[in-house]
C-alpha cells in the first residue's frame, strides 16, 4: 500500500525544505522526496533579499541565517579604480535593510535542520520520482530508491524539483523559453579588496565584473564573458579580474569555480489538478540579480495558507488561480529585471561606454531615483 501523507513535496532543495517547514509548523503531514543522497556541496546562490528574509522569519530560521551571513547594506560602482556611484539599501525594509550574503549550502543546511526538528521522518533522500497518477481524490507517486520501489499517496503534490523538474516533465507542462547570449564565470577567493561588506560592480569596457562579500573573509567574483570558456582555472579568472578591475586576487585561495549561461523558462500553468509547481520548476530566471531562489521562497509563502485550507475541505480553486496569476506575474517582473541587469553589464566602448557610466552616476546622485533603484534591485 502507498505511504499516505497530506502533502508530498518533490525536491529537497532550499525551496522544498522551506515549503515543508511552513506546512509542518501548521500541523500538516508532509513528506519530501529528494533524489540526492547528500546535500549539494557546490555553492551556487548566495543572495537573500529582504522579502525572502521576512518569509524565512516565518519558518523560524532567519535569525540563524543572519548570524552566519554578511549583511550587504551598500553597492558601489567603480570605473578605472574610481567610485562613480553608490546605492544604499537603508530604506528598502524596516526589518531587513540589506541583502544577506550566505552560500546556498549553509542556507539549505539550516532549513534541513528545521524540517527535521519539526518531523524527523519528513525528508527522504536518495528517492527518484518515476510516475504520478490520480485516483480516488488523491495522487499516487511511484519512485525508486536503493531499498527498492516506493509508493506515496497524497492529497496534494508540490513540485520544487528545480530547473530540470521531473514533475513538470511527467505532467507535460508547457514552458515559455528564452535564451540569452550572455556567459559568466564565477569564483570564490580570499577577500583582498578592502571593500568589507559592500558589493562592488566594476564597469569595464570588456564587460562587467561583480564582486560580493561572503562569510569567512571570502569574496565572490563574477565575470561577464563574450563566450563560455572551454578550459579555465582559478589563475585564468584571477588574471581577468586583475585586467578589468586592477584588483589582485590570489588564485591559491580559490574554493569554488563555476561557469554558467543565461536563459529564462516560465511555465504557462503552475497549478494543474492536485499538483502545484513552485520555484525553479515553475520559473527559471537568470542568476544575474540573484532572484531565483528568493522567488521560490515567496511562492511557498503564498501557497502555504491555501494548502491548509484545501486540506480542510475548503474550496480554494479560485484562490489557486489568483495565486498562479500573482506568482507568474512576479516571475515576469523578475525576468525583466534580470534583462536590465545583464544589459548594464555588456561590453561597450567609446562614447556608449561613457554615456552608460555617466547615466549610472547621475541616477545614483538623485536620492529619489537611487531609492527606487535600490528597491528594484532588492525585489521590493
Amino acid at each position: 500500500m502507498p505511504r499516505a501523507t497530506d502533502v508530498l513535496i518533490i525536491g529537497g532543495g532550499p525551496v522544498g525544505l522551506f515549503m515543508a517547514a511552513l506546512l509542518l509548523q501548521h500541523g500538516v503531514q508532509v513528506r519530501v522526496l529528494e533524489q540526492r543522497t547528500a546535500p549539494e556541496a557546490h555553492s551556487r546562490a548566495i543572495g537573500i533579499h529582504p522579502p525572502a528574509l521576512a518569509a524565512l522569519q516565518r519558518a523560524g530560521v532567519a535569525p540563524e541565517l543572519v548570524a552566519e551571513g554578511v549583511a550587504i547594506r551598500r553597492g558601489i560602482a567603480v570605473v578605472g579604480g574610481r567610485r562613480i556611484a553608490e546605492m544604499a539599501f537603508a530604506g528598502v525594509s524596516d526589518t531587513f535593510p540589506y541583502v544577506l550574503s550566505l552560500p546556498q549550502t549553509r542556507t539549505e543546511a539550516v532549513l534541513e535542520r528545521r524540517v527535521r526538528e519539526l518531523d524527523a521522518d519528513a525528508l527522504h533522500r536518495g528517492v527518484r520520482l518515476t510516475r504520478l497518477h490520480d485516483g480516488g481524490g488523491r495522487t499516487t507517486a511511484e519512485a525508486t530508491s536503493r531499498g527498492g520501489p516506493l509508493r506515496f499517496s497524497a492529497a496534494l503534490v508540490i513540485a520544487a524539483d528545480g530547473v530540470r523538474s521531473t514533475v513538470r516533465a511527467l505532467e507535460g507542462t508547457a514552458v515559455r523559453a528564452k535564451d540569452y547570449p550572455d556567459c559568466y564565470l564565477m569564483g570564490d577567493f580570499a577577500d583582498s579588496t578592502g571593500f568589507g561588506p559592500d558589493a562592488a560592480l566594476f564597469l569595464a569596457d570588456e564587460g562587467i565584473v561583480e564582486s560580493f562579500p561572503l562569510p569567512g573573509g571570502l569574496r565572490r567574483w563574477v565575470l561577464r564573458l563574450a563566450a563560455g570558456p572551454a578550459d579555465v582555472d582559478a589563475g585564468w579568472l584571477a588574471r581577468r579580474v586583475r585586467d578589468r578591475t586592477g584588483v589582485d586576487v590570489d588564485p591559491g585561495t580559490n574554493s569554488m569555480l563555476s561557469g554558467f549561461g543565461v536563459r529564462t523558462r516560465v511555465v504557462r500553468r503552475m497549478v494543474s489538478g492536485r499538483t502545484v509547481l513552485i520555484g525553479d520548476a515553475a520559473h527559471e530566471i537568470s542568476p544575474i540579480g540573484g532572484q531565483g531562489m528568493n522567488l521560490g521562497w515567496l511562492d511557498a509563502l503564498a501557497l502555504a495558507p491555501l494548502v491548509a485550507a484545501a486540506l480542510d475541505g475548503s474550496g480554494v480553486a479560485g484562490q489557486l488561480r489568483r495565486f498562479e496569476r500573482a506568482r507568474l506575474g512576479a516571475a515576469a517582473r523578475a525576468a525583466r529585471q534580470s534583462e536590465i541587469n545583464m544589459a548594464l553589464g555588456r561590453p561597450l566602448a567609446g562614447r556608449l561606454l561613457a554615456v552608460r557610466n555617466h547615466a549610472i552616476s547621475a541616477a545614483a546622485g538623485v536620492p529619489a531615483v537611487n531609492s527606487l533603484l535600490a528597491r528594484r534591485f532588492t525585489m521590493q
